[in-house]
């Protein structure tokens, strides 16, 4: 923890990543759509010879002790907490806030009461007890030395002086200890280590004119408070060397954890083998044709296959099975990405529907649409959740919008929208929850269809492409969104991107002979796991 003249000027209290940080994330890692790890070199695909440190290692299938487990378990947990530190600059611990009826809080509630009603007891008796007051005295002096630096000699021979458990306990025998004189001691000592915005919390402790129970329990929760500052100033202070190694150190830290664990990649394999298979269907027919004298069917390039693979991510049904192990470290900005993405494209749905059904009361009139777009998203928000009833949303967003639209046509002296119009409209939109909608189809394919050439362009990460015909209402949202997934996609990519090849060098190579890659397609006998292709 710093001192006051070498303390961090501010604590954030922002804990989602912004548009800065994705920025910063794009800076660290260049874009891999042209030059990645799979693509920069095509010889590890058909080559024997791979350096360990840029290939998994394989281990032979082995019972796991419950002490690896263990050690892959934290290590999983490390590397987690590190991505997090990395990837968002906002990211910050804070004190656990236990839910108000949980059984764990009424115990937690329960114990401390029991623990400083005996400590009043023994205060309040004559004379006083102090035993309880000294091990809590004990106690604030072992935390106020944890936030000294290593260089802070005097001070901490200062405290050890003041405090000195032997001579409190000596004096508390005699009835002498001042203990408001050494709370008054432990007050000001808290306000040499505290961050700035810790100042007010410890003015209102040296006003403090209660008992002196009430003067601990204070003192304690401002400490528990300082104790997450100096959690935090050390991350912001780790931050900047660990953004610096981020990709080295990610990879060796699963490295290690594939060494203990060899099935760590089985997820990834069949996410990847899959994506081979949805990448070969979706070929386009020119690419699939035959050169002439060749009758091997063409496989996509691993390019294509990644692409496919990450885009298949923002739609990701977890019912269905697991993430890849080499994205759980981004599970949860992916599971926001994925309810952004559902959100945006329920929105686009329903204003399409509108401008198509009733577009002369609202074309040229871009502010109406704009307060149609937020009220929409508004009444929609937190359609992921299971016990949301879409239905019944949808029905409530019609019916504002038709007020909306009718209160902007009297404004301009036109007459409201017939009653049959309100009803069809009413009826196009709730139906955007079938899947085989047609509003709903072609805005999912056309989102699916942006977000592949996101991948695919080398810059997207600073300067977006321009999102498809339809998709215009939610432009801005959609770049911002396509901005954040290419940065997660790039970064990952570099990290993971020699274990990426190593499974699709077993998969699309194995038991060929010499394959050829020629318009980022591979020609050649296709592998076992596509032969039904």
């Amino acid at each position: 923890m710093p001192l006051n003249d070498e303390r961090p000027t501010s604590t954030s209290t922002v804990a989602s990543e912004d548009k800065n940080s994705d920025t910063e994330s794009s800076e660290r890692c260049d874009s891999l759509t042209s030059s990645s790890d799979v693509d920069c070199s095509r010889q590890s695909f058909t080559s024997d010879s791979s350096s360990k440190h840029n290939s998994p290692s394989c281990s032979p299938p082995k019972t796991l002790t419950l002490d690896e487990v263990m050690t892959s378990a934290r290590d999983l947990s490390n590397l987690s907490l590190a991505h997090e530190i990395i990837v968002n600059r906002n990211f910050h611990l804070e004190p656990p806030d236990l839910p108000q009826n949980s059984l764990e809080k009424r115990v937690k509630d329960m114990v401390h009461k029991a623990f400083w009603d005996c400590l009043e007891t023994e205060l309040n008796d004559d004379p006083p007890e102090y035993d309880y007051a000294i091990k809590l005295l004990e106690e604030i002096r072992d935390t106020l030395l944890s936030f000294l630096n290593p260089g802070a000699n005097r001070l901490r021979t200062q405290i050890m002086e003041v405090l000195d458990m032997d001579l409190i306990r000596q004096q508390a025998d005699n009835n002498a200890v001042d203990i408001q004189g050494l709370m008054s001691y432990i007050i000001n000592t808290m306000g040499k280590f505290c961050a700035p915005v810790r100042d007010d919390e410890i003015k209102k402790l040296k006003e403090n004119s209660g008992d002196l129970v009430t003067l601990f329990k204070e003192i304690f929760r401002v400490l528990d408070l300082m104790k997450m500052d100096m959690v935090n100033f050390t991350i912001q202070s780790l931050r900047p060397e660990l953004q610096r190694q981020s990709v080295e150190y990610e990879r060796a830290k699963f490295q290690s954890i594939l060494e203990r664990t060899p099935s760590a990649l089985d997820h990834t394999t069949e996410w990847i083998k899959s994506s081979i298979e949805q990448a070969t269907r979706v070929m386009p027919p020119a690419d699939k044709s035959s050169h002439s004298g060749q009758s091997a069917k063409p496989l996509p390039g691993p390019t294509l296959v990644l692409n496919t693979a990450y885009i298949r991510l923002l739609t990701w049904d977890e019912c269905k099975g697991p993430l890849p192990e080499t994205v759980m470290t981004d599970e949860v900005r992916l599971q926001e990405m994925q309810r952004s993405l559902q959100l945006y494209q329920a929105v686009a749905s329903v204003l399409l529907i509108v401008c198509s059904s009733i577009g002369g009361a609202v074309s040229g009139l871009p502010d109406l649409v704009e307060r149609l777009k937020k009220m929409t998203a508004v009444l929609l928000e937190g359609m992921h959740s299971t016990d949301f009833n879409l239905t019944e949303a949808l029905g409530n967003v019609s019916a504002q919008i038709c007020c909306e639209v009718n209160k902007s046509l009297a404004e301009r002296n036109f007459p409201a929208l017939p009653a049959e119009l309100q009803e069809t409209l009413k009826g196009q939109i709730c139906d955007i929850t079938q899947e085989n909608n047609p509003i709903r189809t072609l805005v999912e394919g056309r989102v699916q269809q942006y977000f592949r050439v996101v991948l695919a362009s080398t810059n997207s990460h600073r300067k977006p492409p321009p999102v498809p015909p339809g998709l215009g209402l939610i432009q801005p949202e959609l770049m911002g969104l396509g901005v954040s997934f290419v940065n997660l996609v790039n970064f990952n990519k570099k990290v993971y991107g020699p274990f990426y090849v190593s499974i699709l060098k077993n998969l699309l190579f194995i038991d060929m002979q010499a394959p050829t890659l020629q318009n980022g397609i591979i020609q050649g006998q296709p592998s076992s796991p596509l032969e039904s292709k």
